[in-house]
C-alpha cells in the first residue's frame, strides 16, 4: 500500500543570512510576520513598508529521507508560488512556473537538503514578458505573463503584495508496482438511476509494468470491478432510485461516498475517496423574443440564481483555514445566496471550500483563472495554461455543487471596448483559451457541466460581448457614472456583476487605522480605498440622495445606506422580471483585508447591512414597489421562488410625513410557484408627483416596501423621535433585545453594533418603521448594554 510522509515540519527560510523558522503550507510574508520582521502588511500604509518582500528572491530547506522497501519515491507539492527551482542533496529535480498546479518529482533513493528557491514573481513575469512582448492590462502590474494568483498584484480593492511560498501541502509518496495517477468520475442521473462513469489512469513502477491490476470501486452498496488494460480502465456504478442533490432552498444535500482500490493479486496498491451527489445540470442559452437568455436548470427546474462573488478570503491565502471557508459560506447560505462564482483574478479554491458548498448546497460557477487582461498564448504560458486547466477540471469535477466552468473574467470585454485591439496588432490575446483550449478541455475531461467562454459573454462575436440581452452581463455603469435608480434602465438575462461600495465597520477601521482621526479623505481611509475615483463615487452617490455630511459617522452610516439601497433597486428589478431575467451575482460577498469596497461581509468578517439586506433580497418571496412600464403608475411586484403558491394580503397605505395615515386599502393576492404577479398601485393611494410630505407604504406578510416621490433630501422628514429600552434575553448569556419603539417615521434605522463593542453583533441591518411601530435588535457579544451606548450606536435617515 502506498505510504504518505507529510512534509510540514522542520522547514526554514533563509533570510539576511540567518534561518528562519517557515511553515509550510504558507508563504514569505506570513513567516516574515511571524518572526517579527515585518510589520502587519494589512494595517494602516505598512503595504508600502513591506513592498520589498515581493520583489526578492526566497529559498525554503529542509532535510528529507527517502529510503524504504517501496519500488517508487515521489517527492509532491500541491502548490509551489510561482516561480521557483527543486533540488534535494544537491541533484537538480526541476523548475516551476504555475501556482495554480501541482507538481510531482521521482526522488527514489535522494535524499539530504531539499531546497526549494523562488524566484522574485517580477523577475518571472519580466522573463516571459521578455518572451511572449507585451500586452494591454487594467493594472500597472505584471500578472499576465505569470501563473499566479492576479489579484495578489492588486486590485481596485486589495493590496499589492505578491508573495512566495510553499502554499500548499508538500510530501513524499512511497509506492510499488502502481498507483492511481488520474480519476475522473462522470456523474448522472438518467431515469431515476444515478450512474457514476468512473476513468482511472495508472501509473507504474517499471518492475510492475507487466504485473495484472484490478480496480475496485464501490457507491451506495453497489460494487464494480474491472482488470486495467494497460494503464486505464472505465468502471461504471448504478445506483436505482438515487436521492438527488439539490441547491440551498429546492431540497436536500445528499452526498454519497465514493470509494475506489487499485489491487494486485489482491493486495491493496491505492486507494481514492470522494464525496459525490446525483444531480442533472443544464445551461439554457435558448434564442427567445428578448434574445438569448441564461438560465439554469438543475434536476429539471428552472432556477433564478441568487448569487455573490467569491475573492480570496485574505489576501495571504495560506491563512484561509477550513474553519474560515465554513463561516463565510455559512453566511453566504445564511442570506439566502444559492450560488457563488470564484472570480477568475483569484485562485481554484482549497478542496474544503467545495466541500462545504457540497454540504450547503451553494452552487459553484469557477472560473478559470484569467481576469481583465490580454494574455499570451505562446510558451511558455501556453503549456502551464492547459496543465493547469486538466488538472483542475479533473480535481473538482466530484463535486456536485459544481455547476458551471467559465472561460475568463472581462477579457472579451476588454478586448473589444477598452482599446486592446489596436495595442495587440494582431497578436495573441487569450481569444485561443476561452474559445479553444479551455471549451475542448471541459468537453474532453468533463462533459457533464456548461462551459461559458467569459463574464460577460453574448454567446457570441456576432453580438456585443456585454449585450444586455443575450448571455451574461456586468453591469457597472450604474456605479461609475450613474445614480442606482438607473439598474431600472434594462433587463439584462443574466447580471454577472453589479455592486456598489461602502467602507466596512466602524470597529473594523479602528482596528485597521489605529490612533488615526477617521475621515472620509484621512490618509488610511485613502489608502485602503483602492477603487479609481471611489470616494468621489461614494460622495456622488450619497449627495444624489442626501445632502452630503460634514461628519464623519454620518458620512459612514449614509454610504451603507446607500450602498444597501443600491444593490436593493438592481436585485428587486431583476427578480421582479423573472423568468427574462435569469440570475443576479452580486459583487462582492468578502474582502481579502479591511477596506472600502463592494463586499457584504468586510476584511475583518463584520456584516455590514448589504449583507442583512441581501437576506431580505434572496429570500424566496419578495416584495417592491416599481415604477411602472412607459410612464404608468408605480406597481407591486410580489416575487415567489418558493415551490408552492403564495397566498396573502397586501396592505397599502399612503402616509403623510407626520405619520397620519391618509388612505388605506387591502388586496387579496395568489401568487404561483416560481413567478411573479404585479399589481399597479390605485392613484388613491400614492403621493402626489413631486409631493415631499406623503409616501407609500406596502406591506405583507410582514415584508415591507416603500416608495417616496422625492429624493431623501427633499422630503420633509420630522426629527426621529423614539423610545430606547435594553432588554436581557433568558438562556441566551449575555444577548440582549434593543427595543425601539417609533414616534415618528424611522427610515433606514440601523444599529451599528460594533460601535457599542467590537465583538458585538446585531440580528439585522436596515429597517424602517412607521409612528408606534416597534422593533427588536438583538445584540449578542457586547456583554452588559445600556440604553445610553445602544443609543449612540444607532443612526437613522434624518431631515436636511
Amino acid at each position: 500500500m502506498k505510504d504518505v510522509t507529510q512534509l510540514d515540519e522542520g522547514w526554514t527560510l533563509f533570510h539576511a543570512g540567518a534561518r528562519l523558522p517557515a511553515r509550510v503550507p504558507g508563504c514569505v510574508h506570513t513567516d516574515l510576520l511571524n518572526a517579527g520582521l515585518i510589520p502587519d502588511p494589512l494595517i494602516g500604509t505598512n503595504e508600502n513598508d513591506v513592498a520589498w518582500v515581493g520583489r526578492q528572491e526566497w529559498t525554503y530547506t529542509t532535510t528529507v529521507t527517502t529510503a524504504g522497501t517501496h519500488e517508487r519515491t515521489d517527492l509532491v507539492f500541491d502548490g509551489l508560488d510561482t516561480a521557483a527551482r527543486i533540488s534535494l542533496g544537491g541533484t537538480a529535480l526541476g523548475r516551476t512556473r504555475n501556482m495554480h498546479r501541482s507538481h510531482r518529482f521521482d526522488v527514489t533513493a535522494l535524499g539530504g537538503e531539499l531546497e526549494v528557491h523562488f524566484s522574485s514573481p517580477y523577475q518571472e513575469a519580466a522573463e516571459v514578458l521578455a518572451l511572449t512582448g507585451a500586452r494591454p492590462n487594467v493594472y500597472p502590474e505584471p500578472f499576465q505573463y505569470i501563473r499566479k494568483m492576479a489579484s495578489s498584484f492588486g486590485w481596485d480593492w486589495g493590496p499589492t503584495l505578491p508573495t512566495s511560498g510553499i502554499w500548499r501541502p508538500a510530501r513524499l509518496e512511497h509506492w510499488s508496482t502502481a498507483r492511481l495517477a488520474q480519476v475522473r468520475p462522470l456523474v448522472t442521473v438518467e431515469n431515476g438511476t444515478g450512474r457514476v462513469e468512473l476513468r482511472l489512469t495508472v501509473e507504474r513502477t517499471a518492475q510492475g509494468a507487466a504485473r495484472p491490476l484490478t480496480a475496485r470501486a464501490v457507491v451506495a452498496g453497489v460494487e464494480a470491478q474491472a482488470a486495467l488494460d494497460g494503464d486505464e480502465a472505465v468502471l461504471v456504478l448504478e445506483v436505482p432510485g438515487a436521492d438527488l442533490w439539490w441547491p440551498r432552498g429546492r431540497g436536500e444535500q445528499p452526498l454519497y461516498e465514493l470509494d475506489l482500490t487499485l489491487l494486485h493479486d489482491g493486495d491493496a496498491l491505492d486507494t481514492w475517496n470522494r464525496r459525490i451527489g446525483f444531480r442533472t445540470v443544464v445551461l439554457d442559452r435558448s434564442p427567445d423574443e428578448h434574445g438569448s437568455g441564461f438560465t439554469l436548470v438543475v434536476n429539471g427546474e428552472r432556477l433564478f440564481a441568487r448569487g455573490v462573488n467569491w475573492i480570496p478570503d485574505d489576501t495571504l491565502i495560506t491563512r484561509v483555514t477550513p474553519e474560515r471557508y465554513r463561516t463565510r459560506l455559512t453566511q453566504a447560505a445564511e442570506a439566502n445566496v444559492d450560488l457563488v462564482r470564484i472570480w477568475g483574478g483569484g485562485i481554484y479554491e482549497n478542496e474544503a471550500f467545495y466541500d462545504i458548498c457540497d454540504e450547503l448546497g451553494l452552487m459553484v460557477w469557477q472560473d478559470f483563472l484569467f481576469a481583465c487582461s490580454a494574455y499570451p498564448e505562446e510558451q511558455p504560458l501556453r503549456g502551464e495554461v492547459e496543465a493547469e486547466a486538466r488538472e483542475n477540471v479533473v480535481r473538482l469535477m466530484p463535486h456536485p455543487s459544481l455547476v458551471l466552468w467559465n472561460g475568463n473574467n472581462e477579457n472579451l470585454w476588454g478586448f473589444r471596448d477598452w482599446g486592446w485591439e489596436p495595442e495587440l496588432a494582431g497578436g495573441s490575446w487569450g481569444e485561443g483559451y476561452y474559445l479553444g483550449l479551455l471549451p475542448r478541455i471541459v468537453a474532453e475531461l468533463d462533459p457533464t457541466r456548461a462551459y461559458s467562454a467569459g463574464s460577460p459573454w453574448s454567446g457570441s462575436w456576432e453580438h456585443h460581448p456585454n449585450d444586455p440581452d443575450h448571455g451574461t452581463h456586468h453591469s457597472w455603469e450604474v456605479w461609475n457614472r450613474q445614480d442606482y435608480a438607473d439598474y431600472r434602465d434594462s433587463i439584462p438575462r443574466f447580471v454577472s456583476e453589479f455592486g456598489w461600495q461602502a467602507p466596512p465597520a466602524h470597529a473594523t477601521l479602528r482596528r485597521a487605522l489605529p490612533g488615526e482621526d477617521l475621515a472620509p479623505d484621512s490618509p488610511g481611509m485613502l489608502h485602503h480605498q483602492k477603487a479609481e475615483d471611489g470616494n468621489g463615487k461614494l460622495n456622488r452617490g450619497v449627495g444624489r440622495h442626501f445632502d452630503l455630511p460634514e461628519d464623519f459617522d454620518r458620512w459612514h452610516y449614509l454610504t451603507q445606506v446607500v450602498q444597501a439601497r443600491a444593490v436593493a433597486a438592481g436585485i428587486e428589478h431583476w427578480r421582479s422580471h423573472w423568468p427574462r431575467c435569469a440570475g443576479t451575482v452580486v459583487w462582492q460577498l468578502n474582502d481579502c483585508w479591511p477596506v472600502s469596497s463592494w463586499a457584504a461581509v468586510d476584511g475583518d468578517g463584520r456584516l455590514k447591512p448589504l449583507y442583512h439586506e441581501l437576506r431580505r433580497l434572496y429570500a424566496d418571496r419578495l416584495l417592491t414597489v416599481q415604477p411602472g412600464t412607459g410612464g404608468a403608475a408605480p406597481e407591486v411586484a410580489l416575487v415567489n421562488q418558493a415551490g408552492e403558491p403564495w397566498l396573502t394580503v397586501v396592505t397599502l397605505r399612503r402616509v403623510g410625513s407626520d405619520g397620519v395615515v391618509t388612505a388605506e386599502t387591502e388586496a387579496p393576492v395568489t401568487v404561483g410557484a416560481r413567478s411573479v404577479v404585479r399589481l399597479a398601485v390605485p392613484r388613491a393611494l400614492l403621493p402626489v408627483e413631486g409631493s415631499a410630505k406623503e409616501f407609500l407604504a406596502v406591506d405583507a406578510d410582514g415584508l415591507r416596501a416603500v416608495h417616496f416621490a422625492v429624493p431623501d433630501r427633499a422630503f420633509a422628514y420630522e426629527r426621529p423621535a423614539f423610545d430606547l429600552t435594553v432588554e436581557p434575553v433568558e438562556h441566551e448569556g449575555d444577548a440582549v433585545d434593543v427595543v425601539v419603539t417609533a414616534h415618528t417615521l424611522l427610515r433606514d434605522l440601523l444599529l451599528q453594533a460594533d460601535r457599542i463593542s467590537p465583538a458585538a453583533v446585531a440580528d439585522r441591518g436596515l429597517v424602517t418603521l412607521l409612528a408606534g411601530e416597534q422593533v427588536r435588535i438583538r445584540v449578542r457579544g457586547g456583554g452588559a448594554v445600556g440604553a445610553d451606548a445602544a443609543r449612540a450606536a444607532l443612526f437613522c435617515v434624518e431631515p436636511s
